[in-house]
């Protein structure tokens, strides 16, 4: 009971409440000014996509920040809710020891061997064994639980901007090939988005040209491994570059389409650094079908490095698509070798399926990652949920290829592959023109109605009149000249 007193806040020196107020209000404000100045240094630099990313992060944090005030505030309520011991003794992580006798003696021991003080004192443990029954969730593990979830959020966070910095640097690469092209464009007199003979014959050759390459296994097969190495070569960029200036901005052949890659790829991190609730969705189906015995944490970090080796295979199965439809073209019609862009090449004609797998691919290999380390930290490497050294190892292995394909492969191929669609994004214009002519295209629904109803009721009254105007000269010329025969005006069916 004097424990109990000396750790109640009604006896703790006053200093040391003051001191640790100042310390966490200190290091709040120290994170709040660093990202409002990290978003006023975008600004200056004209990063607006990494902006609204940030303003996303914000967001996010903000999500955390109210999952910790509901945990805080509904801790003792929800510990206080009694459960029949048989309830909480199957499909549990761990198997518990054979040696209690039942489930309350089992938690009572728990309870002994991690005495802690945590959120608050579990009090609320003994009012449930003197009714015969468990807690629902002990204090122990809502505040392991809120460790969980703040872990999961900054490791997804970190994955997000290094995979985007990685694969940033792996598109900056091709630099080099749109400086070159734009100088030769420059400096030639003919139409520059022919382009070169010599890639357009090695981009064919690489992806049309053979009889094998046309049946769709074979192609698939080729596509899949091609993603490995070489995943966009010179000859490939040149050729998507001048399809894309040739269907969308014919009288543009100067366009910079590097510069373009890299705003929509900074506007599609913004989706990507998020948590969607599909995603919090899969987290809760997660934590239920952690089982021991079931193993499914291990089989589930397979799930992202097959969904990330079958969206590489789609899209470099897409340009051979584009290949395949510029050969046919050319034979036909004997021009240029020119890929025209579609969406039929990509999924259910929508290419930004292609992003939310990338979003679950990259969430999901964050959360094996930040589930070991959570584990690690808080039961230890001997832990029954960590299960065999082999495991553990399978597990880390596939989040660095993962993390490595996605980063250097996959993500290059997202950003040139997905320009070859039906539509041209908005990030096409620089700044905010994107954004205002967006909003000048699609008003608020609400506004949008109300002009609409305007526009129809100006013209149902023009209409009127015109009508009322030509029935009275219709009228007065019947008066004048009446026919011989009656006429219907127009034809009865």
């Amino acid at each position: 009971m004097e424990a109990e007193l000396g750790s109640s806040l009604e006896y703790t020196s006053t200093w040391i409440v003051a001191l640790v107020c100042f310390i966490i209000v200190l290091l709040s404000l120290c994170a709040e000014r660093g990202l409002h100045h990290l978003g006023k240094f975008l600004t200056h630099k004209g990063q607006d996509q990494l902006h609204g990313a940030l303003q996303k992060l914000k967001e996010e944090l903000m999500l955390l920040g109210f999952i910790s005030l509901l945990l805080t505030v509904f801790q003792g309520l929800i510990s206080r809710i009694c459960i029949p011991t048989h309830f909480a003794s199957f499909m549990l992580p761990c198997k518990r020891d054979t040696g209690s006798s039942n489930g309350s003696e089992h938690y009572s021991h728990r309870a002994v061997r991690n005495q802690r003080q945590l959120l608050s004192e579990d009090t609320n443990s003994g009012h449930c064994q003197n009714e015969g029954k468990i807690p629902l969730l002990s204090l122990e593990a809502l505040h392991q639980l809120h460790i969980f979830i703040f872990v999961l959020a900054v490791v997804h966070v970190i994955f997000c901007v290094t995979t985007m910095l990685l694969g940033g640097a792996r598109i900056r690469q091709w630099k080099l090939w749109e400086d070159a092209i734009r100088q030769e464009t420059s400096q030639s007199t003919k139409d520059p988005t022919m382009g070169s003979r010599s890639h357009a014959r090695e981009f064919l050759k690489d992806h049309a040209n053979g009889y094998w390459k046309r049946a769709a296994i074979v192609s698939w097969m080729i596509s899949f491994f091609k993603q490995f190495y070489g995943s966009v070569t010179k000859s490939d960029y040149i050729v998507l570059r001048q399809g894309f200036i040739k269907e969308y901005l014919p009288n543009n052949p100067k366009f910079d389409f590097h510069e373009y890659m890299m705003r929509t790829l900074e506007a599609d991190f913004k989706k990507v650094v998020g948590i969607s609730w599909y995603l919090w969705l899969f987290v809760v189906v997660f934590l239920l079908l952690n089982v021991a015995g079931w193993h499914t944490y291990f089989w589930l970090s397979f799930l992202p490095l097959i969904l990330l080796i079958f969206v590489g295979a789609k899209l470099e199965h897409v340009i051979t698509r584009l290949a395949m439809g510029a050969r046919k073209e050319k034979e036909k019609e004997h021009e240029a070798v020119r890929v025209k862009p579609s969406d039929d090449h990509f999924w259910f004609g929508r290419p930004a399926i292609v992003l939310d797998l990338i979003h679950f691919i990259l969430f999901q290999n964050s959360f094996e990652i930040a589930f070991f380390f959570w584990i690690l930290s808080t039961y230890g490497f001997n832990s029954c949920i960590m299960e065999k050294v082999g495991y553990i190892v399978t597990r880390l292995i596939i989040g660095v290829i993962v993390q490595v394909l996605c980063s250097y492969s996959t993500l290059p191929l997202y950003a040139i592959v997905t320009q070859m669609g039906s539509k041209i994004k908005k990030e096409i214009f620089d700044g905010d023109v994107g954004s205002y002519i967006e909003n000048w295209m699609n008003p608020k629904e609400k506004q949008r109605q109300i002009h609409m109803q305007k526009m129809r009721e100006m013209t149902q009254i023009a209409q009127s009149s015109d009508l009322a105007t030509i029935a009275i000269e219709e009228t007065t010329a019947s008066v004048t000249e009446l026919p011989s025969e009656a006429q219907e005006p127009f034809p009865l069916s």
